[in-house]
């Protein structure tokens, strides 16, 4: 599952640069693919680093629009920005799930004692 999921990772960080700079063709809908490429890739995010994905997901936007003003370059690193952004949202999403479930799970356990 940690190949998975880290393989999930680094093609997301690589089509989140890749997009940011060139026009993917046929219509694939490449914020749709960040996210699933998120959701894989947060199924082994470490409790530890689960803040630090949460984190992501609020600063890089704001990172981005701060390097959308770089003359020649800046609307391609705020591209960039935001589709590391979906690509932790989605990792973010799972990782809440993932916290739900054990909750749930923990809940439902104490029941039967």
């Amino acid at each position: 599952m940690n190949k998975l999921s880290g393989l999930g990772r680094a093609l997301g960080i690589l089509l989140a640069i890749v997009a940011g700079f060139v026009a993917i063709p046929g219509g694939l809908n490449v914020a749709l693919v960040l996210v699933v490429l998120g959701l894989i890739a947060g199924l082994t995010t470490p409790d530890d680093r689960f803040v630090t994905v949460l984190l992501y997901v609020a600063v890089l936007p704001l990172v981005g629009t701060a390097l959308g003003n770089i003359p020649a370059v800046g609307t391609q690193l705020s591209a960039v920005m935001g589709g590391l952004a979906l690509l932790a949202a989605g990792a973010a999403a799972t990782g809440v799930a993932t916290r739900l479930y054990k909750i749930v799970m923990d809940d439902v356990k104490g029941l039967s004692k």
